[in-house]
């Protein structure tokens, strides 16, 4: 079994954090957007505009809230902004009622999600943080503008979350699998995960040092950037890929491309 400090698949950072961090990234986000033409494309986006990268936010808040109101995953929600909405528009009421909605409720009240190791509100403060900051980090990379510093707690707890839900949940769910069986470290700070690729097993935990040596490689760097680079929205350069098995780390990173878009 491995030696997994924490418990699995919960948040590394405190949960009003999060909450706080969702408002910010938003307003962030909301900024940027106004600041830039709608029709901007966003490369780390392919095929969308600024614009819709900012209604697909938008949509994505009301699709938690219909989480939240009615317990199960939904079918339908406003995709959209209504009839003479801005998208600007659509993303602050979005955000402003998704903010309301978790602020009413304990991080730890139970919730409808879809990841088994995590069935409360914070799973959503968590979801919708990273969500955020990802998608404002997108539009400022389009605007050619100078990308605001994304903490190391959070970035780190970011590494967390898009190992362990994408990864080892998400890749799973779509029935998806590395071709060959393989194995990656991941630092970033003081945190280690361990992840596993392979026709048999998709894994991703987080680990001890010591539990490092029984990977095929290690990528490791600044926190900002492993979590920027583990979503695709940073150079190859721009983590460090220590002596070891290149093809288990190109292998890890095309199914988390998978897991992701």
């Amino acid at each position: 079994m491995p030696d997994t400090p924490g418990t699995p698949g919960q948040a590394l950072l405190e949960h009003g954090r999060l909450l706080d961090v969702l408002g910010i990234e938003g307003e962030l986000l909301n900024e940027t957007a106004h600041a830039i033409a709608p029709e901007t494309p966003v490369p780390t986006c392919p095929g969308w505009t600024a614009s819709e990268v900012v209604r697909h936010v938008g949509s994505v808040y009301r699709m938690t809230l219909s989480w939240l109101e009615h317990g199960r995953r939904p079918r339908h929600w406003q995709r959209d902004p209504a009839p003479g909405e801005s998208v600007h528009e659509y993303l602050s009421e979005g955000r402003a009622r998704l903010v309301g909605a978790l602020a009413r409720h304990d991080p730890a009240e139970t919730a409808a999600t879809w990841w088994p190791a995590d069935r409360t509100y914070g799973f959503w403060r968590r979801r919708m943080a990273h969500e955020t900051t990802i998608h404002r980090a997108d539009l400022q990379m389009a605007a050619g503008s100078e990308l605001t510093e994304i903490a190391d707690d959070l970035a780190i707890d970011g590494v967390d979350e898009v190992l362990a839900l994408w990864f080892g949940q998400r890749l799973p769910m779509l029935g998806l699998a590395g071709t060959r069986a393989s194995s990656v470290a991941v630092r970033a700070g003081d945190q280690f995960w361990l992840v596993t690729a392979g026709a048999e097993e998709t894994t991703a935990w987080r680990c001890s040092e010591r539990e490092v040596l029984r990977a095929d490689a290690v990528v490791s760097g600044r926190p900002a950037q492993v979590y920027l680079w583990l979503w695709g929205r940073a150079a190859p350069g721009s983590v460090i890929v220590e002596d070891g098995d290149d093809d288990a780390v190109g292998q890890m990173w095309a199914l988390l491309r998978l897991a992701t878009r």
